[in-house]
């Protein structure tokens, strides 16, 4: 098996070797047991239960709470040639139902879905058909209420192993820390599970945390003595989009990232920053998920992260590659209090929940009872001025709101355009001999998509599809709306917008049942994570340190690179400067008390009685009857 997995990385990867535990952790799937990974960001987690996919018959479930992310690893693997499919909120029933078939007759190898689809009954009448030889949980932290990101559908993920029970299962994550390694093994009923975990030491990453009222110019100053690709963090939509124009009339080179653009618009800037067309871009947290770009060298934070998982995970996001990088965080009094500030924002009283669940029954017209596991897009701006309510309540409540397991909320996400064909071939050919206007389209649309296009769904793009059949778009959009009216095919418009599903039937709100205790547990939890990011901020020890002993590592040694352990070697240099100077003075002098400062002139005072004290100790300097320090020889 191991030199079938090799060739399976060179293949379909291109690489000759694994990363650290790579092969040790794919061995472990593929002797069938429960599997433990914790590796940090850029540590490669997804070729651990990728290989294997490929390495047996059958194929691979992964729960993955994010569908960007899933999506973007769908595409990924679909150019290797690896066929793998994702079922979202996204997606129409017909969509979902092929999908499906696709996995129990198909040679699909990957079948991506969100935790929350576990609970379909359709989706667990057609996963015992499925060969599946692994379960993949991607993002595991999410499973424990104490990790960062917690989704309460992930508590319900060990009812699969009911219909699954000889199937092994690998937990996946890159921030976890003691508390919540142990919640994931627990929540999952992991057996005897193999854990696989690699240091959070990053030797090549240097941290510092920087006290600065003015962090443009700070910023100006970093990137100007550091060169290389840069990602700068901001808290906010607007703050980003002031920054990137701020640097641009610097003459840096720089774009802006948010979830705000449409998908057109993040393409294109991601794609100019993967290429090095601009050197700069500032985002919000919504970049870097999926974003592997090993040449990143500094990655700045203008603003405190709440969390130091988040802060983690996206400083990490420099040196990839192994060559020395820079994570800076500039901050200021005000960041802080700003922290503690958002606490009972960010945590709403369980009548403000209640209030804001009845709003979004009224805004989807929904009665008491209805609209299990229906989806719909969702726009918080328009949502929150017809209810005259403000975004950052609104956005918190629902997220109380899906941590009690009501809703799931989603990222915005890009939904291409997709088309089937849904009569068969004879009825095909017989609508083309009375349609001779379409026919030629007909033709052409077969040629593109082939045979699959009859019994899968096939994304396109308008734009290409102009280029290969010679017409305009707003033709070809005419043409398709026509042939679905005829009933001959399905057309699925593109669509970009955040989706809400109703995860249970419309609840009456005022009898909202809701965990108060778990509420209150949850505002320490926070306040506690504040707290720890706090914590790093003013440590006086090594950055690099205190990251790895809050992850679980106790016995790390100082990384010598970050700005604590810096200004510790300089004070050392000038302790050991200082200390001979003062011995060479007073080897050839008395010196009175009130002549110390003229005598060491250009010496921090502070050091210079810390060593005299120190030689005194040990017995080598006196003071005399005068009062006047000596060196006793």
């Amino acid at each position: 098996m191991s030199t079938s997995i090799h060739e399976i990385l060179k293949t379909y990867w291109g690489h000759s070797t694994f990363r650290p535990l790579q092969e040790e952790i794919i061995q472990s799937i593929l002797s069938g047991k429960d599997t433990v990974a914790l590796l940090p960001t850029g540590g490669g987690k997804s070729i651990c239960y990728q290989v294997p996919a490929l390495a047996k018959d059958g194929l691979v479930l992964v729960i993955s709470p994010l569908i960007a992310l899933m999506k973007d690893q769908v595409e990924q693997l679909r150019r290797r040639g690896i066929i793998a499919t994702a079922i979202h909120s996204g997606m129409r029933k017909s969509e979902i139902d092929i999908a499906l078939d696709n996995c129990i007759y198909g040679t699909t190898k990957l079948l991506y879905v969100s935790p929350e689809r576990l609970k379909s009954d359709l989706f667990k009448e057609r996963v015992q058909k499925m060969n599946i030889t692994c379960i993949a949980i991607d993002e595991a932290h999410c499973i424990s209420e104490w990790g960062h990101d917690f989704r309460p559908a992930y508590r319900e993920i060990v009812a699969i192993r009911t219909l699954l029970p000889k199937v092994p299962m690998i937990a996946v994550t890159a921030t976890a820390n003691e508390m919540v390694l142990n919640d994931i093994m627990d929540q999952l009923s992991l057996q005897d599970p193999t854990i696989f975990t690699q240091s959070f030491t990053r030797k090549n990453l240097s941290y510092s945390c920087l006290y600065e009222e003015n962090k443009e110019k700070r910023l100006v100053s970093m990137l100007q003595k550091i060169p290389g690709v840069c990602i700068v963090y901001a808290n906010t939509r607007a703050r980003v989009v002031r920054i990137a124009e701020f640097l641009n009339r610097q003459r840096i080179p720089t774009e802006f990232y948010h979830g705000g653009l449409d998908h057109k618009q993040r393409s294109i800037k991601q794609d100019a920053f993967m290429k090095n067309a601009v050197r700069v871009m500032v985002a919000t947290n919504a970049f870097g998920m999926g974003v592997d770009k090993p040449d990143v060298r500094l990655v700045v934070h203008m603003d405190v992260p709440d969390s130091l998982e988040g802060y983690f995970q996206e400083a990490g996001r420099a040196g990839r590659d192994g060559n020395k990088a820079f994570a800076v965080l500039l901050h200021t009094k005000k960041d802080e209090d700003e922290l503690f500030a958002k606490i009972p924002v960010a945590h709403p009283t369980a009548e403000v929940i209640r209030r804001i669940y009845q709003s979004l029954a009224n805004y989807y017209q929904l009665a008491v009872g209805s609209g299990f596991m229906e989806s719909y897009s969702f726009d918080i701006e328009d949502f929150s001025k017809k209810y005259s309510l403000s975004k950052l309540e609104v956005f918190y409540a629902l997220k109380r709101i899906e941590q009690h397991g009501f809703i799931q909320l989603t990222e915005a996400f890009y939904n291409p355009p997709k088309l089937r064909i849904v009569v068969d071939h004879e009825q095909l050919y017989d609508a083309r001999l009375k349609m001779p206007k379409h026919d030629d389209f007909i033709k052409q649309v077969l040629r593109i998509f082939g045979g699959e296009v009859y019994t899968s769904y096939r994304e396109f793009s308008f734009s290409s599809l102009a280029k290969s059949t010679l017409l305009p778009e707003s033709e070809i959009r005419n043409k398709l709306s026509f042939l679905a009216q005829q009933g001959l095919i399905e057309y699925i418009d593109a669509s970009d917008k955040p989706q809400l599903t109703f995860l249970v039937p419309r609840q009456d709100a005022p009898k909202l049942q809701l965990d108060l205790q778990w509420l209150e547990d949850r505002k320490d939890h926070d306040l506690e994570s504040v707290e720890n990011i706090i914590g790093f901020l003013h440590t006086e020890e090594c950055r690099a340190k205190y990251v790895l002993e809050y992850f679980g590592e106790y016995n790390a040694e100082p990384c010598g690179i970050c700005d604590r352990c810096i200004r510790d070697t300089r004070n050392k240099e000038y302790y050991e400067s200082a200390f001979i100077q003062i011995q060479q003075i007073l080897q050839t002098k008395t010196i009175p008390i009130e002549d110390l400062e003229k005598e060491f002139v250009g010496l921090d005072k502070n050091i210079v009685l810390e060593i005299i004290r120190t030689l005194m100790d040990t017995g080598k300097v006196k003071i005399d009857d005068s009062g006047k320090y000596y060196w006793k020889k």
